[in-house]
């Protein structure tokens, strides 16, 4: 890379020749002419020059903070306007040395403002590796937007294709998405990230069988990887998903069950897991689940959705005082939350705010620290793994941690490079915290409406329940509540996953007091 860079600039920055005027200027003459000054203009433009000089021989030498810091006075100067471009796309090569990324941005832009037939194009090319850094689609939107994807060197297209699929995924364009994932090389360090996001556009566009596909291919790829590997277990879920969205409910619940049990995925597939459970009548193996996603490890997870999946479960078999505990249990738990969602809502407008609360929780997550919080940490922790949110908290850490490394060197740090840097750095931060604040309130209003919904989905059960009750009692009153004989065609397994119970013992019926055999299968609720 070092090579790469000298050799750039060795080549590419070559200093204009003297104009006409300029070498009639310094051209000697008779002994009155030479025995004059040179005007001051000329003289000045001569040491900037020679100050270029030793500015590109620093840059050569390794010298980047110096060469830096001398190329952003020169870049300043208006004798050297014809210069600039060249000047402010070295400058921004040095401070990509110096991991500046953000600063060097600027530059960038700058110089494809500037609209010079070659350094503009360079400066493209420049920002795109330092958005992809960054992980910040405005730049990359700006850069990409300037030139066709086909001028790019061929060992940036891969990342541009993903980028953009990203793009246009996150806009629902799903076809153009898919299609830009496709173009992603197998070598390439990106592939399969777009292999998996493929597989979501499809699945995005209702193509399950198209997803199937991809996340077997995905997943074909990483067979040789260990069971925890990122890539495999993304694929696994993947296919899980696809499976479900197809309605294969048998294949799909298998599926889930690849997901390991130490990776970030696995509670997440354990909840899905128990909708395709649902699905299938596998009522007892969605009851298992449900002791684990409930247990006091996940207390910190938004789920309100899985209690009332437990619920119906419940009133499914017909465990009513059960279902009772757990629509109890709902009301308790997400009650609070969302009267704390609505006060809160009510109380501020402001962006700054909502980011506060976010952020609060945010270094909660990361350092485990308590913090005074004016809404519950499960709705907070929900909020920081949203998508938008997530991304735009990695680039204030990006900008975070390039302002560390400016204030880090106290000489870097009081050069008007250093300041000129810091006062980016800040109105970047500022305004993405604007942005998330914005997001977070987004997501907010959602969660109150959901939550809206999900009560009213509870009063619904509760419904059932009571009438279910109801009718349970008349069948006893009437002498109904005798379950139906076991069919002995039918496995035990079918009886056991579909809510029929058994009395405890071993055999398949039960000698009752009056010699008669006799089976209580199904509760009589139906």
């Amino acid at each position: 890379m070092k090579k790469l860079l000298l050799l750039l600039i060795a080549t590419s920055f070559v200093l204009p020749a003297a104009s006409e005027a300029q070498r009639r200027t310094l051209k000697p003459k008779t002994k009155a002419t030479t025995s004059r000054r040179a005007p001051p203009s000329t003289t000045r433009e001569a040491t900037l020059r020679n100050q270029l000089s030793n500015a590109l021989r620093m840059a050569q030498g390794g010298q980047y903070e110096a060469a830096a810091n001398a190329l952003f006075s020169l870049s300043r100067r208006s004798e050297l306007a014809e210069e600039r471009p060249q000047i402010k796309y070295i400058l921004g090569t040095m401070l990509i040395e110096l991991k500046l990324y953000q600063t060097a941005a600027f530059q960038f832009v700058d110089v494809i403002r500037m609209k010079h037939p070659k350094y503009s194009k360079l400066a493209i090319e420049k920002l795109s590796i330092v958005a992809d850094t960054l992980g910040d689609d405005t730049i990359l939107n700006y850069a990409i937007s300037r030139v066709d994807l086909n001028d790019f060197p061929s060992n940036l297209r891969d990342m541009i294709h993903f980028r953009l699929g990203e793009i246009k995924l996150r806009n629902r364009e799903f076809a153009k998405a898919s299609e830009l994932f496709s173009k992603v090389g197998y070598g390439s360090s990106y592939y399969y990230q777009a292999l998996y996001n493929k597989g979501l556009a499809e699945l995005e566009a209702n193509q399950p069988s198209l997803a199937i596909g991809t996340f077997q291919k995905m997943l074909d790829g990483r067979r040789k990887a260990p069971v925890t590997d990122t890539n495999r277990v993304a694929a696994q879920m993947g296919l899980a998903r696809a499976l479900y969205q197809k309605q294969d409910w048998e294949a799909s619940v298998e599926a889930y069950s690849q997901v390991p049990r130490d990776t970030l995925m696995w509670h997440d597939a354990v909840f899905e897991q128990s909708w395709a459970m649902l699905r299938s009548a596998r009522f007892r193996s969605a009851l298992s689940n449900f002791q684990t996603l409930h247990s006091a490890y996940y207390e910190d997870f938004y789920m309100p959705e899985s209690l009332l999946l437990r619920a119906i479960v419940y009133l499914y078999i017909c465990k009513y005082d059960e279902m009772e505990k757990v629509l109890s249990l709902f009301e308790k738990t997400y009650g609070p939350v969302r009267s704390k969602i609505g006060d809160f809502l009510k109380s501020t407008n402001e962006a700054s705010s909502f980011y506060a609360e976010v952020e609060k929780a945010h270094v909660m997550k990361t350092t485990d620290k308590s913090a005074n919080l004016r809404l519950p940490y499960i709705v907070l922790r929900n909020v920081l793994d949203q998508g938008d949110v997530k991304r735009s908290m990695h680039y204030l850490d990006k900008l975070n941690q390039e302002k560390a490394r400016v204030e880090a060197n106290s000489s870097f740090r009081a050069s008007p490079l250093g300041q000129y840097a810091l006062k980016i750095l800040a109105n970047r931060s500022r305004n993405t915290k604007f942005a998330v604040g914005d997001m977070v309130k987004a997501h907010l209003l959602n969660m109150r409406v959901e939550l809206r919904d999900l009560y009213e989905q509870a009063g619904f059960i509760r419904y059932e329940m009571i009438t279910g009750r109801k009718e349970s009692i008349k069948k006893k009153i009437a002498g109904k509540d005798i379950g139906e004989q076991i069919d002995e065609d039918i496995d035990r397994k079918f009886y056991i996953q579909n809510g029929y119970e058994y009395y405890p013992f071993q055999g398949e019926y039960w000698l009752d007091e009056v010699g008669n055999y006799h089976y209580l299968g199904k509760q009589s609720c139906e």
